[in-house]
């Protein structure tokens, strides 16, 4: 299946997201990232469940408490915590599911949880959605691929030069 895409730039963003990994050692599950901010977005009564409240105090950290606090959110509304989380090598948020061609969350996880080949291609898929991000990563405009990959704070992360100096990286093998 061909996207467009240098190798080398899709090989940054995946570097980048999961140091080149969709699957956890630790765990053996497909790497996560539960963000909080979204679970409160897509389930608006969130402050009604006092039973499983262990997803409110995530951080970004180990698989193992990204889990720990993913399993709490599912508990709490399934779609709603599947939605607002990014999963797999390039961390794909879950709320994307229906932009590339899935009808439930559930599906596009099931998808991503089969092989690191499939997270790549949600992603893929994604980006071809998204035309800024998809010229973007065509020219190699890491500024631009960082602020339509992760939003208007990428520059406190430095994600734009971390892209860049991955993707010179890549180059070279």
């Amino acid at each position: 299946m061909s996207f467009g895409y240098e190798y080398a730039a899709v090989k940054a963003i995946i570097e980048v997201e999961s140091n080149q990994t969709g699957f956890s050692e630790k765990t053996d599950r497909i790497v996560i990232q539960f963000e909080p901010a979204w679970f409160k977005r897509f389930k608006t009564d969130w402050q009604k469940d006092t039973a499983n409240k262990t997803w409110q105090a995530n951080k970004v950290g180990n698989q193992t408490a990204e889990w720990n606090s993913f399993n709490s959110a599912f508990a709490s509304d399934p779609n709603a915590a599947m939605k607002s989380t990014s999963i797999g090598m390039m961390q794909i948020m879950g709320f994307h599911y229906s932009e590339i061609g899935f009808k439930t969350v559930g599906s596009m996880w099931d998808f991503a949880k089969k092989s690191e080949y499939n997270q790549v291609i949600l992603v893929l898929k994604w980006i071809k959605t998204v035309p800024e991000l998809s010229n973007a990563l065509k020219v190699k405009d890491w500024q631009k691929v960082a602020y339509y990959y992760n939003g208007s704070a990428y520059k406190i992360f430095s994600y734009d030069t971390k892209l860049a100096a991955a993707y010179q990286a890549a180059k070279k093998h």
